[in-house]
């Protein structure tokens, strides 16, 4: 076991834990519990959103794909960027005014019905567990491969800590740990690109040259194609990237976490432009990983590129800064995860326990006690999961987060704000069509089914890996043609113009009216 990396491993989950006692002490109500009481400032919350958005996948996985596929990687992150103009534009702000706590309060402010809100809330916790699993099985990669310690006893560190976060912390702890985690993140990464830059003379064009020399691929290097020869999965794939955000619960559920519109737009947009920095760094990181660490040599060590960062911080400063790169990826699995937990248990205790099951009738306490045993369940059964996936190759599992987000919640959010004519028929449809749709061509696709070591040894029935250009005209068509063949909503032209209103503007109407 290297002492360096235990220790910066130990000053992470020490920090952290002093946040979460401080946080603990503030999150007694489950105003302060679900949304840290809208206590964020914008800027706060730009940089926690960045930290909830930017996870393992995007820390290492970047780099090790710009690394290996040159510009397709690159374009892989912009997917990534171009999802928040979606946010920004059509879903942040109607989402702050028409909901309190959870994407069930925003769909149920058109359309009051349990069972809406209920498979809401069960999106909401699909996508979420699925989620949190990947970047377990990462975090216990990282922790075994650096530190020397069984993989079942790094998941179960990493679990255990996620869990108390949001059991004790609540959203104020998860914020904090994501905040911290950016902070590390940018400026690390900074430092490690100057680094690079330094060992090349400051050279852009030395960097390119060199990048040029230490890949197989030459002058292709820089052109598209090398990630998928078939140019349908890129488009899939940059579909469901950059619709994909706008559907996801933990990232939606930040939007309630500051007090007004106003630090809404300040929120995406400082996360935009901390996210965009970091791409434009990761890139410099992917290009500086070719030219300094070389790609034969990536690739005995790591045939995903996945170590890319940690390999670059590794001939750039030894130990100690891989030590400090490292704990960074592993301060970036935590706050992702943390974030999830938080949306998954939120949708269970406030939209399930409290509004389906309870009707509302229960106390402050109760809620919160529910909310706390809630996150410890679902951080038991993510653990539990990741534990038994450490040795399959569970990338479907990311995939099928921003498919199942785009093809599902999506078409249900959009239709919801500005469709005059969608009904609850229709919203249940897309709702159900396009959560089953992306199971369904995921467990019949390239990533469960394959004759060389799928998990289904026999040729694949849908040949694309990332069927969102296929599933999420499904969510959309499927909630279209609910709303036409079933019965025409009772709403009045009124009533959507007041809920119309509302959403756009904040102005009740309807509360006059009462």
């Amino acid at each position: 076991m290297n002492i360096t990396y235990l220790l910066f491993f130990l000053c992470i989950i020490i920090c952290t834990l002093i946040i979460t006692y401080w946080a603990a002490r503030q999150s007694n109500t489950t105003n302060q519990f679900y949304i840290a009481a809208g206590s964020l400032t914008g800027f706060q919350n730009g940089m926690a959103i960045a930290g909830d958005y930017i996870s393992a996948a995007s820390f290492l996985g970047i780099i090790g794909t710009i690394a290996i596929n040159g510009f397709d990687g690159f374009m892989y992150a912009i997917g990534f960027l171009v999802s928040y103009l979606i946010v920004l534009f059509f879903i942040a702000e109607p989402v702050h005014r028409l909901g309190k706590y959870s994407l069930g309060d925003v769909i149920f402010s058109r359309f009051p019905s349990y069972h809406m809100r209920g498979l809401m809330a069960a999106g909401t916790l699909i996508i979420s567990i699925f989620y949190i699993i990947p970047q377990l099985v990462a975090a216990g990669l990282l922790i075994r491969l650096l530190l020397d310690i069984d993989y079942a006893i790094s998941v179960l560190i990493i679990g255990g800590l996620m869990t108390i976060y949001v059991v004790f912390g609540g959203m104020f702890a998860t914020s904090w740990v994501q905040i911290v985690k950016t902070v590390l993140l940018m400026s690390g990464t900074f430092l490690l690109a100057l680094i690079v830059f330094s060992r090349l003379n400051w050279s852009l064009t030395g960097l390119f040259q060199q990048v040029k020399l230490g890949t197989p691929l030459g002058e292709q290097f820089f052109l598209p194609g090398n990630l998928f020869d078939n140019p349908l999965e890129a488009i899939s794939l940059q579909l469901a990237l950059i619709l994909g955000t706008a559907g996801l619960p933990h990232i939606l559920i930040r939007l309630f976490t500051v007090r007004n519109i106003v630090e809404v737009r300040k929120s995406l947009f400082t996360a935009c432009w901390i996210i965009g920095l970091f791409y434009l760094i990761a890139l410099i990181l992917g290009l500086g990983t070719v030219a300094l660490v070389g790609y034969e040599a990536l690739i005995i060590k790591d045939s995903t590129g996945n170590l890319g960062a940690p390999l670059l911080a590794m001939v750039l400063g030894g130990d100690f800064l891989m030590a400090f790169i490292s704990a960074i990826a592993f301060t970036t699995i935590i706050a992702v995860v943390a974030g999830l937990v938080i949306s998954a248990t939120t949708a269970f205790s406030h939209d399930i326990y409290y509004h389906f099951i309870k009707r509302g009738k229960t106390t402050e306490k109760q809620q919160v006690r529910v909310a706390r045993w809630t996150a410890f369940a679902i951080g038991l059964i993510s653990t539990l999961f990741a534990l038994e996936l450490k040795n399959m190759n569970v990338t479907f599992l990311v995939s099928l987060t921003f498919i199942v987000a785009a093809s599902s919640n999506l078409p249900v959010l959009l239709l919801t704000l500005y469709w005059k004519r969608f009904n609850q028929v229709g919203a249940i449809s897309g709702m159900v069509c396009g959560l089953v749709a992306s199971l369904v061509l995921l467990l019949i696709g390239p990533h469960i089914m394959h004759p060389d070591g799928g998990w289904i040894a026999r040729e694949a029935i849908m040949p694309l890996y990332n069927p969102g250009i296929i599933t999420i005209p499904i969510g959309f068509l499927a909630a279209y043609l609910g709303t036409i063949l079933s019965r025409k909503s009772s709403e009045s032209n009124e009533e959507f113009k007041a809920f119309y209103l509302l959403a756009q503007t904040g102005v009740d109407m309807r509360s006059e009216d009462n």
